[in-house]
């Protein structure tokens, strides 16, 4: 009992002592104890970040292992594995006749040559493109090919307006896909 009358009497010097200074000096002392308590919650952890940084780094050969470089029997055959294949290949001019209505080019005609590589072994079939639309649908058409058909080179691209004015451009592009006879 007398643990909490002297509990009661403290309280009430407490509040006591809170009327009289007013608010803003009770935000000031609760402000000062906030400061002093992040302080004191801080100290230990700067200490420790001192601690670390003044260890020395790891040399940068021990933080990773990088893979030895291919061999050139693992380049060949990763570039095999990439090109298409030859019986697919009315499939790619579909993809690109696909591509360029997503874009909204204006296609016509195609012309298209097949060649053979006998050293390689590789065929490669030629196909250029004459499109009609805006410069950019034209860029954007080039460039969502070659992600849609791994195997395919952009050879060439030229481009003709009739005026300065006219909006839509006509480009001629040839790709060249590279393909294989057998999966």
């Amino acid at each position: 009992m007398k643990n909490n009358l002297q509990l009661a009497a403290l309280l009430l010097d407490a509040r006591l002592a809170v009327q009289r200074a007013g608010p803003a000096a009770c935000l000031c002392v609760a402000l000062l104890l906030a400061g002093v308590a992040t302080w004191a919650w801080l100290l230990p952890q700067r200490a420790a970040l001192q601690e670390e940084l003044a260890r020395p780094l790891p040399a940068p050969a021990t933080l990773a292992d990088t893979p030895p470089p291919p061999s050139a029997n693992e380049n060949l055959a990763l570039y095999y594995a990439t090109l298409g294949e030859k019986r697919h290949a009315e499939e790619q001019v579909k993809t690109l006749f696909d591509l360029a209505a997503k874009a909204g080019l204006t296609l016509n005609r195609g012309e298209y040559k097949f060649g053979h590589d006998k050293a390689s072994g590789v065929t490669t079939y030629q196909i250029a493109l004459p499109v009609k639309g805006p410069y950019r649908n034209i860029w954007q058409f080039a460039l969502q090919a070659l992600a849609a058909v791994p195997f395919a080179a952009l050879d060439e691209v030229s481009f003709r307006r009739d005026t300065i004015a006219d909006p839509t451009v006509e480009a001629r592009l040839r790709f060249t896909l590279y393909l294989k006879d057998a999966p």
